[in-house]
């Protein structure tokens, strides 16, 4: 991807003077993009206004209602009559989280910006840590927390993505990979409207910069993953569609494609348990068989996933108990 150098120095060098000096914060803004999460909404936005931060500033959080049909909006109208910082903005149509995201660009008051999916729950201290690793080094340029589900282990869809986000968690440590929630500068003006990946669609666009990716495991963050095999299936092969058409279209592939790091991952994982015996490999064939239906719908089916059919056993509301 050409990146004109004289826009990219320009950016750099305001982003730099943004840094903030010792005893100064890190200002940024949240963004959230919803559809019909009137479930968790507002758990999500009573946990951002009780962050604790001392080395960052919260300086506004935008809900991005896309086209909701249920009590969403209604839900983030009474958040904004409470705390000013809460900003809704509504969007008819829904015309998908790539849209939205690219409003809450155009939205966004603050040079770091920070984006958290509707349904998941951070921790008290996770906004903070997620923007420390900018705080300190002015070469990071975008960061990612660790995604923890709350499904409950014992059970096979359980089981299944606790190890998918623990495999992600482990090769994320020796390559960022970054989803669910992150933070980056504002050094690119929007994404590809038709993303099915848009956290994956942002790395690109930050180190094609000369900017850094920083997986924070601290910055936990809570999420609830498939509890059924159709809603694990639906999500990754929209997600593998997603990543094949990225690397065609920007020449970028993420950490989680390669299966070298992933065999790794799962070796790391090892455990005697029957579980992981019996389990794994049923999980194994599960992404593979997902991976084929992405790529029938990219290859063969030329079929767009930028407004995905949603999985809707990983809706509702989200605790801060990792089962």
């Amino acid at each position: 991807m050409a990146v004109d150098t004289t826009t990219t120095n320009t950016l750099r060098n305001a982003l730099q003077d943004e840094n903030p000096l010792p005893g100064q914060a890190l200002s940024c803004s949240i963004g959230v993009m919803a559809y019909n999460e009137e479930r968790n909404i507002g758990r999500l936005l009573t946990a951002l206004l009780a962050q604790q931060t001392s080395r960052c500033q919260i300086d506004e959080i935008l809900v991005l209602a896309s086209g909701c049909t249920d009590g969403t909006v209604d839900i983030v109208s009474g958040y904004c009559l409470a705390d000013p910082r809460i900003k809704l903005v509504v969007e008819a149509e829904r015309k998908g989280k790539a849209s939205a995201v690219n409003l809450f660009l155009r939205h966004a008051t603050s040079d770091v910006l920070v984006m958290e999916s509707a349904d998941t729950l951070p921790e008290p201290t996770t906004i903070e840590r997620l923007l420390e690793p900018m705080c300190d080094n002015p070469d990071v340029g975008m960061t990612g927390g660790h995604p923890v589900p709350i499904n409950d282990k014992n059970t096979f869809m359980g089981y299944a993505v606790h190890l998918l986000w623990q495999l992600h968690h482990q090769i994320a440590i020796k390559k960022p990979k970054l989803g669910e929630l992150t933070a980056f500068r504002r050094v690119f003006y929007r994404i590809p409207y038709d993303s099915a990946v848009d956290e994956a669609n942002m790395e690109p666009l930050i180190t094609g910069q000369g900017y850094q990716l920083r997986y924070v495991p601290e910055a936990i963050v809570y999420n609830r993953g498939a509890e059924t095999v159709h809603d694990f299936l639906k999500q990754r092969r929209r997600i593998h569609a997603g990543h094949l058409r990225m690397a065609r279209e920007q020449g970028y592939t993420v950490a989680t494609m390669g299966s070298g790091p992933i065999l790794s991952a799962i070796l790391a994982n090892f455990a005697w348990d029957w579980r992981y015996f019996c389990w794994t490999p049923a999980v194994i064939g599960l992404e593979m068989y997902g991976r084929y239906l992405g790529w029938t719908d990219y290859r063969l089916k030329k079929r767009s996933h930028a407004i995905w059919d949603i999985a809707v056993t990983t809706k509702g509301e989200v605790t801060g108990t990792d089962q």
